[in-house]
């Protein structure tokens, strides 16, 4: 764990400066740029940049400036989401990580405004990132796809549109495979990307992204039934409250729980399959694995 949570800390922390930098560095607006760094600095768990960062530190590559740069990219997208999901006219909530949500502090309309910077900015990053032009150019094709119309915007229509609504299991994880499940692929491709990975392995972490995503929503539901407001930073008992379907709701709270280890199982099994065929270093991702068991 100490040797792992050493490499994290590390490489996070460059995954922080360049974030902040680029926004101040970027941004000219002061009001703009403060509600940015509002959301960007309220913390979370960095999980999709420490998905990339494990993958390419698994491969026993360096970790370059274009990987923080990539990482980067990917939570200013990330965090973009989080501050338009929390406004009015979405899931309309006052809490995220602990504080106020962005729209509280600096208003609606600023708010969304500092989710479209950072969105736009994210790609602006991409494009300037310390990357092989080649390797670049596929880099922001899969991270439009992922962000864009074919990925996360395209599950939050799906999640919002099921409000209100009864759905299947296997409706609920169609939304989920959007909405979560793509930017969490992205990471894992990425990583295998800039680590110089061939088609094959770059499949298997497909596949590894399948199970994780699934896992890390359902989790989430978990956690919204089972967990405090004070434990998670933010309003629980919200997905009822806006009558989503959720795991524990269509499955139950025990049901859900055996979906979440099985799936969490069978990513452990494809980091193994991954590991014999090319020597990877699995024990990072093991980790970060390990992290989403209840």
């Amino acid at each position: 764990m100490s040797v792992n949570q050493s490499f994290f800390e590390k490489h996070l922390s460059y995954v922080e400066q360049e974030l902040v930098r680029f926004i101040e560095e970027h941004t000219t607006n002061q009001e703009l740029k403060e509600s940015m760094l509002y959301s960007v600095r309220a913390g979370g768990k960095r999980i999709r940049p420490q998905l990339l960062l494990a993958v390419v530190g698994a491969f026993h590559q360096t970790v370059s400036q274009g990987a923080y740069q990539t990482a980067a990219a990917l939570e200013m997208v990330h965090t973009y989401s989080l501050i338009h999901d929390d406004l009015p006219a979405m899931d309309d909530d006052d809490l995220r990580r602990g504080r106020p949500t962005n729209h509280k502090v600096f208003g609606e309309a600023t708010a969304i405004l500092a989710g479209d910077s950072l969105l736009t900015m994210a790609f602006q990053l991409l494009s300037m990132a310390q990357i092989e032009s080649e390797q670049k150019l596929l880099l922001i094709q899969l991270f439009s796809k992922a962000a864009g119309g074919e990925g996360m915007v395209s599950g939050q229509a799906a999640d919002m549109q099921a409000e209100n609504q009864q759905i299947t299991v296997e409706e609920l994880a169609k939304i989920h495979e959007e909405k979560t499940g793509k930017l969490i692929e992205f990471a894992l491709v990425a990583g295998g990307i800039l680590a110089n990975q061939p088609v094959e392995i770059l499949e298997k972490l497909h596949q590894l992204a399948a199970h994780l995503g699934l896992a890390f929503q359902i989790r989430d539901d978990l956690l919204d039934v089972t967990s405090t407001t004070e434990e998670l930073g933010k309003n629980t008992q919200r997905d009822a409250e806006l009558n989503k379907s959720t795991y524990p709701g269509l499955l139950g709270l025990s049901e859900a729980k055996v979906a979440l280890d099985e799936e969490l199982v069978a990513a452990e099994r494809t980091i193994e399959q991954i590991q014999v065929v090319t020597g990877f270093e699995a024990r990072y991702l093991k980790e970060l694995v390990k992290a989403f068991y209840l």
